[in-house]
């Protein structure tokens, strides 16, 4: 059985990646979505389990202890981890799968998973970028110049992805991650 494709989605803080990744599996069944820990808190319209399994400090840290996570980073004062066992039996089944991960955690999966195909969302400008965090209205303005203080240094970190894709449609930037995800499918398949 042919194994299946890990991909690995990074952007800044704001940048849309759940949205982009959100209207992708509206109509497009070609990979499936890796849900993620974390010890924040839910936000509005969140679902236990799809979005993310929310969980707390003690139970993070224990999961983390039991080297469970193919990454975790702790990021805005939150803890974040990618549960190893769900993305090994996916790929093992032949599934592919995206992770929608920060690039400290990017980092981690790369030294594991070598091969995987690693995308970087970008906005089309740090304004735009603080415009949309306005509009999310879920950050105090210390937590936003945190955010917009990380994209900084994340968006240091392009270089090492294999694409970019600038969010500045919704529309073309799902287009260009579809293209991507069938540009690698194609690849994999004829080898």
């Amino acid at each position: 059985m042919t194994k299946g494709l890990l991909f690995v989605l990074s952007g800044p803080s704001g940048v849309g990646k759940n949205t982009v990744l959100d209207e992708l599996f509206k109509n497009f069944d070609g990979v499936s979505y890796s849900v993620s820990a974390t010890t924040r808190e839910k936000r509005k319209g969140e679902v236990e389990g799809t979005d993310y399994f929310f969980i707390s400090e003690e139970k993070f840290e224990k999961i983390k202890e039991n080297d469970s996570f193919i990454e975790s980073a702790l990021v805005h004062g939150h803890h974040y981890g990618t549960p190893k066992k769900f993305v090994d039996q996916k790929l093992e089944a032949g599934e592919d799968i995206i992770l929608e991960i920060d690039t400290q955690g990017a980092k981690q999966v790369r030294e594991k998973y070598p091969k995987a195909v690693y995308i970087f969302l970008l906005p089309p400008s740090l304004e735009e970028l603080e415009n949309r965090l306005d509009k999310r209205g879920s950050e105090s303005n210390k937590s936003k110049n945190v955010r917009l203080k990380n994209a900084r240094k994340e968006l240091k970190e392009v270089h090492n992805y294999d694409y970019e894709v600038i969010n500045d449609s919704l529309a073309d930037a799902v287009r260009e991650i579809k293209k991507i995800i069938i540009k690698e499918q194609k690849r994999r398949d004829s080898k």
